[in-house]
């Protein structure tokens, strides 16, 4: 059974970009906690967020990896992290509530309320203090590939020092963050390297090679609004994305491989799986499995 996948790069800014498009220039009017766990990680608790909120203005929508950041004119940050079933809906005033809806957001213009619904509630908000630039909470997170100073030979050298696994590396968010465990298979079957390829091993075109399969990926996967395999990722208008048509590994288990026509093999990976080709992403010799 799939273990359901939490929002990566391509999901989130697929919210992002649907956001800025709604709540820019917007000021808050009122906020409504619904479920003190959804506000868990803003320390003063659930009356002050929404006392500190109300009458800000929302300035703009930023990302970091797979944190969301909104700008207030305050300089302080509305932070959001989407988890592993959160959602941030625009939704018309008076539309019913969502079954799992957890912070209601309304604004000053009478216009569309922004809601999180969370039905797992693993994802969580926060207001963040002088964070409008960068939230300190996330500043450890790592540029990601499509952020514009993002440094390449930065990140060929930092993953050719780490003694580990590719595919390991693909996922420390401290080295290079937004990457998770769809895109960083697929990104590994378009390069064809295993997973558990030594990162010490690869030489630095190599890894300029896979930076460029993994842009190439997330980049597809934003242009079709993500990988939704289930009702729990959605977009700002409540729609899914249909990248999971265009996956060549991931999730593919005993299909044939898109280049050689091979099984696709699944493995068990932290926890969870990793799918690749046995003919196209030979196990390199002395690799553990499992």
């Amino acid at each position: 059974m799939r273990v359901p996948a939490v929002p990566e790069l391509p999901e989130v800014e697929t919210v992002r970009q649907g956001l800025a498009q709604w709540v820019i220039g917007r000021t808050i009017s009122s906020v409504e906690v619904r479920h003190p766990r959804a506000v868990r990680r803003h320390q003063p608790g659930g009356a002050h967020f929404a006392d500190v909120l109300a009458g800000r203005t929302i300035t703009d929508v930023r990302r970091r990896g797979k944190y969301l950041w909104l700008p207030l004119d305050t300089g302080d940050a509305l932070v959001g992290h989407l988890g592993m079933s959160g959602q941030l809906l625009l939704q018309p005033v008076g539309a019913a509530d969502e079954l799992h809806l957890r912070v209601r957001f309304r604004f000053a213009d009478d216009g569309p309320e922004l809601r999180f619904v969370d039905q797992r509630t693993f994802g969580g908000l926060a207001v963040s203090e002088g964070g409008a630039e960068l939230p300190s909470e996330i500043a450890h997170i790592a540029r990601d590939p499509m952020d514009p100073e993002f440094s390449d030979a930065d990140f060929v050298a930092a993953l050719r020092r780490r003694r580990t696994e590719v595919k390991r590396a693909l996922l420390d968010q401290t080295l290079v963050s937004g990457i998770g465990n769809i895109y960083a298979d697929e990104a590994l079957w378009r390069a064809r390297l295993h997973g558990a390829r030594p990162t010490d091993a690869l030489t630095g075109p190599a890894v300029g090679r896979l930076l460029g399969h993994v842009r190439d990926v997330l980049a597809e996967a934003i242009k079709q609004g993500g990988t939704s395999f289930d009702e729990l990722y959605v977009d700002v208008n409540g729609e899914s994305g249909y990248f999971d048509r265009s996956l060549n590994a991931y999730g593919r288990e005993g299909e044939p491989c898109g280049r050689c026509g091979a099984p696709i093999r699944r493995e068990a990976f932290m926890n969870r799986s990793s799918y690749s080709c046995p003919r196209c992403q030979p196990r390199p010799r002395g690799a553990l499995r499992g």
